[in-house]
């Protein structure tokens, strides 16, 4: 069953039970209306660029005897929140604390209403002014009149409109400060280099363009960028949170800034070190 919040007939995806939604049509609906309205915003063919609320089939608990890795893998499956089940739960936090979701912080409502921050994002989101209402928990009166696909479509441009606000927010004063506070609680991951001594790393993308490519966590020790260990974490659009956000985290807070590492891997055989073939 879901827990329905007051949006029209949007539904936000918090699942207690069975009856997940079909995200995958969800997702393809959203691809060709973007196809329609503006081709740049839908690169990257199928990759599900906004991030969905994963489904669920039982609301049983892992079981204790597992590998704390593999419950990172599959307890995703399990739950879809965790925490914020209240009635005045914000959108936003909602969002937030869905189970993959652990890389965004929460954009002060602020700061999306200021139309200013805002700039050009219209063009790059359908359903633009339903969306934006639903991430502010604005009740809408049109609500009532849309199908259903067109409220699916409406929660799916709301994710991807809070990407593209998240981006800029994060590179402020006062995201930066937020970020930071996830960085020391390793919300953001470790580096699985051994060498790098389980150095915590940031969020990055590779492109700045929209549903191209899925974010990557960046190593400040190695200086180089790998997936995140949660495969629902690697579902993310990497230009939620761009390709500048770590360096000038970095910048704005040196002191964070780790020295290189002095040992690298070699590779012997039978103790012996191997030579590069001339």
């Amino acid at each position: 069953m879901y827990k329905e919040r007051g949006y029209g007939g949007v539904v936000k995806g918090e699942m207690v039970g069975g009856g997940s939604l079909d995200r995958k049509r969800i997702n393809e609906a959203l691809d060709k209306h973007l196809e329609k309205s503006s081709p740049s915003t839908s690169r990257g063919g199928g990759f599900n660029g906004s991030k969905q609320p994963p489904s669920t089939s039982s609301g049983k608990l892992p079981s204790k005897n597992k590998a704390s890795d593999e419950e990172s893998e599959t307890d995703s499956e399990e739950s879809d929140v965790s925490g914020y089940e209240g009635e005045d739960t914000s959108w936003i936090a909602w969002f937030c604390s869905l189970r993959g979701n652990e890389f965004f912080c929460e954009v002060d409502d602020e700061y999306i209403q200021d139309d200013f921050n805002l700039c050009g994002l219209s063009n790059q989101v359908p359903y633009y002014d339903y969306a934006l209402d639903l991430i502010l928990d604005i009740e809408s009166s049109h609500g009532d009149m849309f199908t259903e696909e067109q409220n699916e479509l409406v929660e799916s441009a709301a994710e991807m409109l809070y990407g593209l606000i998240h981006v800029r927010y994060i590179l402020t004063s006062k995201g930066m400060a937020a970020m930071l506070e996830k960085f020391k609680n390793y919300d953001f991951g470790r580096c699985p280099r051994v060498y790098c001594c389980g150095q915590p790393c940031l969020p990055v993308g590779q492109s700045d363009i929209p549903r191209s490519s899925t974010v990557k966590i960046y190593c400040p020790k190695c200086e180089d960028i790998y997936y995140p260990r949660s495969k629902f974490q690697g579902n993310i659009d990497g230009a939620y949170f761009g390709t500048t956000f770590p360096h000038l985290f970095l910048m704005t807070y040196g002191h964070l800034k780790p020295q290189k590492p002095s040992q690298r891997y070699v590779p012997r055989v039978f103790g012996f070190k191997l030579h590069k073939p001339t």
